[in-house]
């Protein structure tokens, strides 16, 4: 019976070892092989395929400092979470390359401290959130915190925030928003930084487009990813080495010259914008009794129709429009100022999927135009932005006045919903000039009847990148924040996803994809079954922990009688 004893005792020692020499082996190789699973419906915890090649193919080492710290409500738990299990898998990715760190900007208990943190962070770019909060006795708390991150690569570096997503959507879906877009705003920094070389992207000039100056706040932007030429068009420049080229509101007719070269470069595979005011009118007029608006001749509409894009000659009013400044009588001596929506300022907030606009906020238009598609072959058509629900279309000739904003207020007037004003078209174009003579001295090597893969974006409006000159200051103002209602625009984020999307062969646009679905909580359900559930969590993981405990030296102690007998 001894011998039976030793020799279990001897087996039980050998299994216990062969167990932990079997786990020691099996974390070796998991170490060496990284994988996981991700089971999640919308699978929130994979990132896309372009994000994987920019971080595989990382030269330096990326530091990120994430301010999101400290003392968070559940909402922004979320937010928080999901930015370190983001930066988690982009550090595996990454190879050990990409490396995080979580500061809370309110650690100081020193106030002087803590505003020289909050102004440093500000000047980076990350402006504070003020959030508002209940404590658990009914309390309301004020809380500052930072929402964003500062990406550093080399001595390069640069502050994103992160608290993003559509204005008109409740605080739930904008903050569902902002962690869909965490992903995509983060790779998309990081590329700019490691980025071995930029894209070229040319403006368009001579045909009276917008000036260097009416489009400096934009360029300013894209210097950071792109470099950034003006290009005028004389019938003999080639803009063949640009990875894309922006026509920005034209005002004169392109010659059959430049259509040519327009042309050639769709066909060879160019990318391109089109931001286009089909509309033109006398606007100082306009306060002294309206102004007469009709259609601009720019001799480009066969060009784009060719390609799939009708540009059409009307005016939108929309009820969500912006504001604009009118002289309603006087107040004493001085003129009485007021600021009143103007229905051909276009507040758009209507997206379709695309990435490029996914979670976008508002894009502001100003006298903005409808497009519609034509049948072509081989080119697929994706509506981008719509007008709101409560719009209509003004025909034009026609009269514009101030007297318009006293029908604004009649919402059954606006009875023509969700009107598209900005398309994306991609595929293998037809050249204008396929069947019929180029112009006289035009080169024609090179030229095709088909083109290469390429893509191309219209917009009925090019005061979507025009930024203003404050006349008082002599200051420029920018293209994503509107002045009267205080709050952010989207102009430039939609130039800019555009932009990616036309010119970025890594796919990192597609991040944008990412969808998170709400699954909201029973608040007062939760209220209600709060403690019953906290002591289920407490007390039935030790209840199954002892019982578990007890049948197992139960076990153990009947399997050593049965020896002993």
């Amino acid at each position: 019976m001894n011998k039976v004893l030793r020799f279990k005792k001897w087996e039980d020692i050998l299994t216990f070892l062969a167990i932990v020499l079997s786990v020691i082996w099996l974390n070796q190789i998991a170490n060496k092989f990284y994988f996981k699973w991700d089971l999640t419906e919308e699978k929130r915890f994979t990132i896309s395929d372009g994000s994987k090649n920019v971080l595989r193919e990382l030269q330096g080492d990326i530091f990120i400092e994430v301010f999101l710290d400290g003392e968070l409500n559940a909402e922004f738990k979320r937010l928080q979470e999901h930015i370190r299990e983001t930066l988690i898998s982009f550090r595996d990715e990454s190879k050990g390359k990409l490396n995080f760190k979580f500061i809370n900007p309110n650690a100081s208990t020193n106030p002087k401290v803590r505003n020289q943190t909050y102004q440093k962070l500000t000047d980076k770019g990350l402006p504070p959130t003020t959030l508002f909060d209940v404590a658990d006795d009914g309390e309301r708390i004020q809380k500052v915190i930072f929402p964003g991150v500062i990406i550093h690569y080399g001595k390069k570096e640069k502050g994103i925030l992160l608290l993003k997503g559509n204005k008109t959507a409740s605080a739930e879906q904008q903050l569902n928003q902002s962690i869909e877009g965490v992903e995509f705003e983060l790779i998309n920094t990081i590329h700019e930084l490691s980025a071995k070389s930029k894209k070229r992207v040319a403006f368009i000039q001579g045909h009276q487009e917008l000036t260097p100056q009416q489009t400096i706040d934009l360029t300013t932007t894209l210097n950071q990813s792109y470099v950034v030429d003006h290009v005028r068009l004389d019938g003999k420049q080639n803009i063949e080495g640009f990875d894309a080229i922006i026509v920005a509101q034209p005002k004169t007719a392109f010659s059959e010259m430049d259509k040519f070269i327009l042309d050639k470069y769709i066909m060879n595979g160019g990318n391109a914008m089109f931001l286009m005011d089909m509309v033109q009118m006398n606007l100082d007029s306009i306060p002294l009794g309206g102004t007469y608006a009709f259609g601009r001749d720019l001799n480009i509409d066969e060009l784009l129709f060719r390609y799939g894009i009708r540009l059409n000659y009307d005016l939108i009013q929309d009820q969500q429009a912006g504001l604009i400044e009118i002289v309603t009588g006087n107040f004493g001596d001085k003129a009485n100022v007021q600021t009143l929506p103007w229905p051909y300022y276009n507040y758009m907030s209507q997206f379709s999927d695309h990435p490029i606009v996914r979670n976008m906020d508002v894009v502001y238009g100003k006298f903005v135009s409808t497009l519609d598609t034509a049948i072509v072959d081989n080119v697929k058509k994706t509506p981008l932005i719509f007008s709101s629900k409560y719009s209509r279309i003004k025909k034009i000739p026609g009269l514009v006045s101030l007297d318009e904003i006293k029908e604004a207020v009649k919402k059954e007037l606006f009875n023509q919903p969700y009107l598209p004003t900005a398309y994306l078209l991609e595929g293998e174009f037809k050249s204008l000039f396929a069947n019929r003579f180029p112009p006289k001295g035009a080169d024609k090597n090179g030229m095709r009847k088909t083109s290469l893969p390429a893509k191309i974006i219209v917009v009925g409006d090019g005061d979507i990148i025009k930024n203003e000159i404050n006349p008082q200051t002599g200051k420029m103002e920018p293209i994503d924040f509107d002045k009267y209602r205080k709050s952010p625009l989207s102009n430039k984020e939609f130039i800019l996803n555009s932009l990616s999307y036309l010119t970025d062969d890594s796919g990192i646009i597609n991040a944008r994809k990412k969808s998170i679905t709400i699954r909201p909580l029973d608040k007062f359900k939760v209220g209600e079954e709060k403690l019953q559930w906290q002591v289920i969590n407490i007390l039935v993981p030790v209840l199954i922990i002892s019982l578990f405990g007890i049948l197992w030296f139960w076990l153990r102690k009947r399997r050593y009688e049965s020896f002993k007998k």
